[in-house]
């Protein structure tokens, strides 16, 4: 009877860990083919023709259409930089610059990737359509109340992500000459 208990239990240990660890793979991944820069997260193989089986498998879950690897890559960020959820209640700034790229949209989305920006306003933020510092920097505001230069009106309650998509860029490719930087993720009120 002993030894029929002791191989239940090493039987649910490893359905769990083995569940658990493919749950972790597929949802969060970055151990598994995902690169991530502070809050930002990316498949830089999920565009390939031949996408290594992590990759495969986020795709599968995730149901999006993605770029092929030659037009872009996606950076998503659920989480400030501090590492606290995106909430809409809050007011965000995000801060610094984007890797070299010819055109990038931010767009912030439900956790679904629906659109939560105002209905009768910009989808989001654009590289052709904001002002900058005189460094190449800039500060982006998003939030449900009105903030100053470039801010984007979202609406709703609840926890959202913020999708940076950079097109036609070397990041991660291989090509790259040197490091890269995100732009920070600051939560400045509630």
């Amino acid at each position: 009877m002993r030894f029929l208990l002791n191989l239940l239990l090493m039987l649910a240990v490893a359905l769990a860990l083995g569940f658990g660890l493919s749950w972790y793979a597929l949802s969060d991944g970055r151990l598994f083919g995902a690169y991530q820069s502070g809050p930002w997260v990316a498949w830089p193989r999920a565009g390939s023709p031949a996408p290594d089986p992590y990759s495969r498998a986020f795709l599968t879950r995730n149901g999006a259409l993605q770029l092929g690897q030659a037009e872009g890559l996606q950076f998503v960020a659920g989480a400030d930089s501090d590492g606290r959820k995106l909430d809409r209640a809050c007011r965000y700034r995000i801060d610094g610059t984007t890797p070299v790229s010819t055109f990038w949209t931010l767009v912030p989305t439900t956790p679904d990737g629906a659109g939560i920006a105002r209905p009768d306003g910009p989808p989001g933020f654009h590289s052709a359509r904001l002002s900058r510092a005189d460094d190449g920097s800039m500060q982006l505001y998003v939030s449900r109340t009105l903030s100053p230069l470039n801010w984007l009106e979202i609406t709703g309650d609840g926890p959202f992500q913020l999708v940076l998509t950079l097109y036609d860029t070397t990041a991660l490719s291989g090509t790259a000459t040197g490091q890269f930087s995100l732009p920070a993720i600051i939560r400045e009120s509630c």
